[in-house]
């Protein structure tokens, strides 16, 4: 029985992550604002979008299938509609990067209709959670740290190529950078909001 609209998977390596692990390192060694922060962490995330499964088998099919993650490596947590929350603790600010109009994963969403019968929409991106230490105003250094401008200012998005929202806590599902624009169109530009 489909009932759920709309869910989150949130996949990480099992192991330390060296991309995250780079990020931060050349934030805190050449970027003002990433002086006071304490941790950075990446996930990749796909939007499921459509009639889903209740209960254990949306994990159960990501589970099965090598178009979300590799299970012998990485770990899946998914966070859907008045469900589990996703792996974002209170206070940590989350850039969530996407390609423009390079989000969609249409071979994801033809494994799902073979398997489910079911048509729904897949989308990917890249969160980059970002912890900040007690005292600093993280929604202006998040907002800094995302959208690469020169050498001395951002890292985690390419405005040229890619779009950005960053929010405080786990994005609401409407502010998913595809769902605000028309579901295909591309959005203009790549600020932080």
């Amino acid at each position: 029985m489909s009932v759920g609209k709309v869910a989150h998977a949130w996949v990480a390596l099992r192991a330390e992550d060296p991309e995250a692990a780079s990020a931060y390192a050349v934030a805190r060694d050449h970027l003002e604002a990433a002086r006071p922060l304490r941790a950075l962490r990446r996930f990749r995330v796909f939007e499921l979008r459509g009639a889903l499964p209740e209960g254990q088998e949306i994990e159960d099919l990501l589970h099965r299938s090598t178009q979300f993650y590799n299970p012998t490596k990485e770990k899946c947590v998914v966070s859907r509609d008045g469900g589990a929350t996703a792996p974002v603790e209170a206070g940590e600010m989350v850039a969530l990067v996407v390609e423009r109009g390079g989000d969609r994963r249409a071979a994801a969403e033809r494994w799902w209709r073979h398997e489910t019968g079911a048509r729904i929409e897949v989308r990917e991106g890249v969160a980059w959670v970002m912890r900040f230490e007690a005292g600093a105003n993280a929604p202006a250094l998040a907002g800094e740290l995302a959208v690469a401008r020169d050498r001395r200012t951002g890292l985690l998005c390419n405005p040229h190529a890619q779009e950005v929202d960053v929010v405080q806590g786990a994005p609401p599902r409407d502010r998913w950078p595809g769902a605000r624009r028309g579901r295909g169109a591309g959005r203009k530009g790549g600020k932080a909001s």
